[in-house]
């Protein structure tokens, strides 16, 4: 057994796709299904179901997949460590972002990236569920997320903003002449807002109905990119963070505040606790600590 075996495993569950896991591993695929046979008849097990295409992991396969990503995160971690005991900080840091996240994520790039240029970077749009989820699993370093439901005995987190909304429209469709808008003025326009059950919508929700007012979404997605879309093309307005920069993406973009229009619970940076976490989460997360001059939530 080696760790590229390991690796192969890993990519195969992650892209469920044999061709797509071997380009990812940068190798063909014949390779990738010899090494997987390989590890199988090493362990003694079938670890995955097979047909002429990909089907899933038998139960076993799924135990060894924990091991796996156990041992690669250990792995991963000792050369973070050797390179942070020689004053450096390299490899890839994997952030997990809610979408819509009232903090800019390339404040936290760019402040880990100017003191270590080598430090690369893989970013994630994930739910609350599936950041925790990825961080249990060492499948990311750090989240992005709010930090309502966040279980202290196994993760911590450094309170990162309250999230301000704000009225996104084009100003060529949609214009406003006072500074600040109420949510009662938001019920007769057409609105544009992510799907229902996502974090922000919740709080969207919840700003609505703590005033008996029931608004008509004219559209409704999970992708921010399509919302963008549809506000450009004068099709609606849509409910966003203040700070998200989302004003600049065009000249005809503007961002009105709504009074009293926060998320429901604060946004942060988060790592877990448990062992094995690599040097480079430590090491980021700390940094963060210092360089953005935040404390740690209890």
């Amino acid at each position: 057994m080696d760790i590229k075996q390991l690796k192969f495993l890993i990519a195969l569950e992650e892209t469920r796709h044999f061709g797509q896991a071997a380009a990812r591993c940068h190798v063909t695929q014949p390779t990738l299904s010899m090494r997987l046979r390989s590890l199988e008849e090493e362990l003694g097990l079938e670890l995955v179901v097979r047909s002429q295409r990909f089907e899933g992991f038998t139960d076993a396969g799924l135990r060894v997949l924990a091991w796996a990503r156990t041992l690669l995160a250990a792995h991963d971690g000792l050369y973070a460590e050797a390179a942070a005991c020689r004053g450096h900080l390299v490899g890839t840091l994997r952030l997990g972002m809610v979408p819509l996240a009232g903090f800019d994520p390339m404040r936290l790039v760019e402040a880990f990236s100017v003191p270590h240029p080598s430090l690369r970077f893989q970013l994630f749009s994930l739910s609350s569920e599936q950041i925790l989820e990825g961080l249990a699993r060492n499948q990311l370093d750090l989240g992005l997320s709010y930090l309502d439901r966040l279980d202290r005995e196994h993760f911590e987190s450094l309170e990162l903003a309250q999230t301000r909304m704000g009225l996104l429209h084009d100003r060529r469709h949609f214009n406003f002449d006072t500074p600040a808008l109420s949510w009662e003025s938001l019920v007769d326009l057409p609105l544009g807002l992510l799907s229902a059950g996502m974090h922000f919508r919740q709080s969207i929700d919840h700003g609505f109905r703590s005033r008996g007012l029931s608004p008509q979404a004219r559209l409704e997605t999970d992708a921010v990119h399509q919302l963008l879309q549809a506000v450009s093309a004068g099709l609606c307005c849509a409910i966003m963070p203040l700070e998200s920069g989302l004003d600049d993406f065009t000249e005809h973009l503007a961002l009105t505040p709504i009074e009293d229009a926060r998320t429901l619970a604060p946004l942060g940076l988060i790592l877990r606790r448990g062992a094995p976490r690599s040097a480079l989460a430590d090491a980021c997360f700390s940094e963060a600590r210092t360089l953005l001059g935040l404390e740690t939530a209890q």
